[in-house]
């Protein structure tokens, strides 16, 4: 039997890391699409990088797409590249939207043009629901997005669905609430949480600046949603997918378990900063897995404390062997 193929764009990202490792250890060839830019980051994939395909391409350049899946084919397609980073929606609101909106619809394309038959997978998310209509969030909920990021996405989502019912397309949507690990980038509140927690235990800061600590998530472990990704496209019928925890945790109570983690009590060293407020913040976000437990029989495996503590030790770790 032939291995089967995967495209995943955003393949550097945290989500695609673990989306390619989780395929090869299914036996998948994974081809793993990058811009051609000079600061390209392998970090997240150099300890697996020779077993995948690298190969050039931009979402905002269609033509690109159309020969990566040609000279590929791909059985199935990851779409998790975006402008992912809702702080920097606000200054770059319109590049923002070709990448995260538009490179949406150049990608659905791009499979409509090569092959229609290639099941597909859209990086949809919980900014989507913004300025929540009801708690928790379901499929069902109405979208009121509170960011360019936001509303980027929920463009995203919704040409995905118009593709799925126009072309008769296998495109499925995760509506993935927040998930974090040791490989989230530093600029996300959590990873500043935990790096910030590491340099201050090894005596490198005495303080940790932060916005609003008690807007409150969903917070799951990157490692297990991917897992729900690939579920959604081994289905017969592509459909849409919440994929959260069902929990909610604040900024605070994240600080607190970090801090805590390693013998220091957060309040010593926490500082609000109005800089890092944002200038629309959504409120309650949390979500109901129920459809994805019932239809893809996927569940999150790591706790919240378990989430945070792997962070806080990955980042002490990486910190010691930086400092070596």
């Amino acid at each position: 039997m032939a291995k089967k193929r995967a495209l995943i764009t955003g393949i550097t990202g945290q989500d695609g890391s673990y989306l390619a490792e989780f395929l090869l250890e299914k036996g998948y060839d994974v081809v793993g699409m990058v811009r051609r830019t000079s600061t390209v980051n392998f970090e997240r994939i150099k300890h697996f990088q020779s077993k995948l395909t690298l190969v050039t391409g931009d979402l905002l350049d269609e033509v690109s797409l159309i020969s990566i899946l040609r000279e590929h084919r791909p059985s199935e397609v990851y779409n998790l590249a975006a402008q992912s980073f809702v702080q920097t929606s606000w200054p770059q609101p319109v590049f923002t939207g070709e990448t995260t909106a538009l490179g949406v619809t150049r990608m659905l394309d791009a499979i409509r043009i090569v092959d229609p038959d290639i099941r597909f997978y859209q990086a949809s998310s919980s900014e989507m629901f913004g300025k929540v209509q009801e708690v928790p969030q379901r499929e069902t909920t109405p979208f009121y997005p509170r960011s360019p990021y936001g509303v980027a996405k929920v463009y995203g989502h919704w040409i995905t669905v118009n593709y799925r019912e126009s072309y008769n397309m296998h495109a499925s949507s995760g509506i993935l609430f927040n998930h974090e690990s040791p490989r989230r980038g530093l600029e996300f509140v959590t990873r500043k949480i935990s790096n910030g927690v590491a340099r201050i235990k090894l005596g490198l800061d005495e303080d940790l600046r932060l916005g609003n600590l008690d807007a409150q998530r969903d917070w799951g472990f990157a490692g297990d949603y991917v897992k729900a990704m690939w579920l959604m496209l081994q289905q017969d019928t592509p459909d849409d997918f919440v994929v959260s925890t069902g929990e909610t945790h604040s900024v605070r109570e994240f600080c607190e378990l970090a801090f805590g983690h390693v013998g220091l009590n957060y309040q010593d060293f926490v500082v609000l900063d109005e800089r890092f407020m944002r200038p629309a913040e959504v409120d309650l976000l949390i979500g109901t897995p129920e459809k994805a437990k019932a239809k893809l029989g996927w569940e999150p495996e790591v706790s919240f404390p378990e989430l945070v503590y792997m962070m806080v030790d990955a980042d002490i770790k990486l910190i010691k062997e930086q400092m070596r």
